[in-house]
This record gives structure tokens, C-alpha cells and sequence, in this order.
């Protein structure tokens, strides 16, 4: 019999994926803060128009301007994370799905118990 089981992608932290990463979370704040840009003179225009003086729409995009924000200082702290790691640590990047297959007298705690995959540079380094 065949099982699908959950199994944990981590990086480990160098000199060019912490590079990698601060460049990633820079580039999504830059991106969130053209939104930001975006929303509040969304804003104005509608505030200056007054076409639509409806508050659903104002509480809307001040909404959408809040959730961005948390974001971007989201972002921030874990580019001061980032600074404070040591290098050599493991990150946990992302979690895949594999196939094993179980056979009547396998030990099931073998089975059931995490599988890591440990990524260094973009090459997979081992398999625990």
C-alpha cells in the first residue's frame, strides 16, 4: 500500500541565500509600498470626484491600506531576522507531499516520524 505523507523543505542559511532573501523580502516591500501608493491616491481621486461618497468604499481601501502595511512591517523584522541568524542555520522553506510505501510488518514510528529535506544553495544536501 501506497501513503501520502507531508515532508519539510529547509534551507540552510549561507552567505548567498541570506543575500538571496533580504533581496526577496526588499522587492516585496517595495511592491507593497507602491500598493500603499496606489490605495491612498485612489482615495483622493474618489475623495476630490465625489462621485462615490459611500464610507464602504473609504473603510475598503483603508482596509487594504492596513493589511499592506502589516505586511511591509512583517517584512521588516524578518529582514532583522535575517541579519541576526548565523549562518549554517536551517530555515524552513516550504513542505512537499511524497509517496511511501508501507507494507504489513513495517514499523509504524519509522513511518510516521518527520522527513526533512535540507537545501543548501539550491542543491539538496541530504535527507534525514
Amino acid at each position: 500500500m501506497k501513503i501520502i505523507k507531508n515532508i519539510t523543505v529547509k534551507q540552510v542559511l549561507t552567505e548567498d541565500s541570506k543575500k538571496s532573501l533580504a533581496y526577496s523580502f526588499k522587492t516585496q516591500m517595495s511592491k507593497l509600498e507602491k500598493e500603499i501608493d496606489q490605495f491612498r491616491f485612489e482615495k483622493k481621486k474618489f475623495e476630490k470626484t465625489k462621485k462615490i461618497q459611500t464610507p464602504m468604499i473609504a473603510a475598503q481601501i483603508e482596509k487594504e491600506i492596513s493589511l499592506r502595511t502589516e505586511k511591509c512591517k512583517l517584512l521588516k523584522f524578518q529582514l532583522e531576522q535575517l541579519d541576526i541568524l548565523p549562518l549554517g542555520s536551517e530555515l524552513k522553506e516550504t513542505e512537499v507531499q511524497g509517496i511511501i510505501e508501507i507494507n504489513k510488518g513495517d514499523n509504524w514510528d519509522e513511518i510516521v516520524k518527520e522527513r526533512v529535506i535540507i537545501v543548501k544553495d539550491g542543491i539538496i544536501s541530504e535527507l534525514r
